[in-house]
């Protein structure tokens, strides 16, 4: 049986692509190293597949997010700021994609890819957890010396602003993630451990809000222009949204290294290939 031009029996296989999408986009922000393959490998066309693949991951942001909600409560005000900084970037990231021609994106993609291999090596997953214990004890030794109430709002209070930097950072990774997105959310992660705005699990769901809002917005503009294959969109957003709901209790138990480090693996071997395919 075929729908849309797509057997069962493929969009089958692109759902099982969306649960480990999702899984892998929300643990380490590299979704599109597993769905946009997937669509490349059943015969969709690179930018359609890459359209097709920014509606289909926005089930990782949104399952995420709704798995995340404990992480959430505590950055509330932020989380909305952020996810309008990643809506505006996505539209420009989408637009970019439309407009330069469809060979360049061919020639950009590898390496787009190895780029985001290397942000996950350098994930500050591991040192954001020690530096988040160490900032929690020295928090709660300026409180005990301090004993002042009027000191410790005013230190609430500070964590509250974030630098502009970070928000013309996020700007940035917006418009990247709307163009093309693997590594998108590794690239979030780091600017946000750089900011020292909270623990990693609370950073980590803020990556993912990131992306949300940028993937939303990219899509529109990718539905108004016709670039959607709708029947692997949707069974790609239908697994990843699963994939990315089912990730925050469990990644709460996992290190984050052996995902990244497999991740890294095949973002290099992925890069290898379509690089082998397109320059020689």
């Amino acid at each position: 049986m075929v729908i849309g031009g797509i057997s069962i029996v493929t969009m089958i296989l692109i759902f099982i692509a969306g649960l480990g999408a999702g899984f892998v986009g929300y643990a380490v922000g590299v979704s599109s190293l597993v769905s946009y393959p997937a669509l490349l490998a059943i015969g969709i066309p690179p930018v359609i597949a890459n359209a097709s693949n920014t509606l289909g991951v926005i089930g990782t942001g949104v399952g995420g997010c709704l798995g995340a909600r404990k992480e959430l409560a505590k950055q509330k005000r932020r989380a909305i700021t952020e996810f309008i900084i990643g809506a505006i970037g996505g539209v420009a990231g989408a637009f970019l994609l439309l407009e330069l021609p469809a060979k360049a994106f061919e020639y950009v993609v590898p390496p787009l890819i190895l780029f985001s291999a290397a942000m996950i090596a350098f994930n500050p997953g591991g040192r954001t957890a020690a530096k988040t214990a160490a900032r929690q004890v020295e928090e709660q030794l300026a409180q005990r010396t301090a004993g002042s109430a009027e000191t410790v709002a005013s230190a609430q209070e500070a964590k509250k602003k974030d630098p502009l930097w970070l928000r013309i950072g996020i700007w940035f990774v917006a418009i990247y993630s709307g163009y093309f997105g693997a590594g998108a959310g590794t690239c979030a992660m780091a600017l946000l451990d750089a900011a020292k705005i909270g623990p990693f699990h609370e950073i980590n769901a803020l990556k993912t809000v990131i992306g949300t809002g940028a993937n939303i917005t990219a899509s529109l503009v990718f539905v108004f222009n016709g670039a959607i294959d709708w029947p692997a969109a949707i069974m790609l957003c239908i697994g990843s949204f699963i994939g990315g709901y089912v990730a925050p209790p469990i990644t709460r138990h996992i290190p984050a290294k052996f995902m990244r480090y497999a991740t890294v693996a095949a973002g290099i071997v992925l890069a290898v290939n379509l690089g082998i395919k397109t320059y020689i």
